[in-house]
């Protein structure tokens, strides 16, 4: 339920990238609560054809308040694996197109479901693994090749004042507050 909350905490977001975790979980999320919804305006309209319609208004009004956030996590998912979110676009206007509307929704899922790209790419930090764009890596720090026939290893580079990253968005941290400035999430 996190993973769909933080796409509403990130609302109109079309910049940054997101997990596949993230991505998936608003779909599923979003296809549960419109089949509810569908549901409960079926069982109106069953009950009473004059004013039973009425009840297919929360649908429409959560369809619509769906819109931007199901666009942004989209977009934000295609950034994850290094393409361009105007693919997204793409994917749309080729979806009206009869038979070769299916090839593309075919396209775009193998694309949404593909990994992250390792490390930061052109639209930020990895946010499954956002410690590996700094180059710090847990045990090593500090440390230099024991000569066991390795030779000299490159030591990474020294970060300042790293307060670390936020366990929800992964983004960088710039103060030791308690909270996420970018999602609000406590760290």
């Amino acid at each position: 339920m996190n993973w769909y909350l933080m796409v509403w905490r990130r609302y109109a977001e079309f910049d940054g990238r997101s997990r596949r975790t993230e991505y998936w979980m608003f779909v599923l999320f979003n296809f549960l609560a419109i089949l509810v919804l569908a549901l409960i305006g079926g069982v109106g309209l069953a009950i009473s054809q004059d004013y039973g319609g009425v009840l297919f208004i929360p649908l429409g009004i959560y369809v619509l308040a769906t819109v931007i956030p199901g666009l942004a996590v989209g977009v934000r998912r295609f950034h994850d694996t290094g393409r361009s979110g105007w693919l997204l676009l793409v994917f749309m206007l080729v979806g009206m197109i009869p038979f070769i509307g299916l090839i593309g929704a075919i396209i775009q899922i193998v694309f949404l479901c593909q990994d992250s790209n390792v490390g930061t790419n052109q639209y930020g930090l990895n946010p499954k693994l956002p410690e590996q764009a700094v180059g710090v890596f847990a045990g090593s720090v500090g440390f230099t090749s024991m000569g066991l026939g390795l030779g000299a290893q490159p030591q990474p580079p020294t970060v300042e004042s790293n307060f670390g990253f936020c366990h929800s968005c992964g983004i960088r941290l710039k103060d030791a507050s308690p909270f996420c400035g970018n999602c609000g999430g406590r760290v």
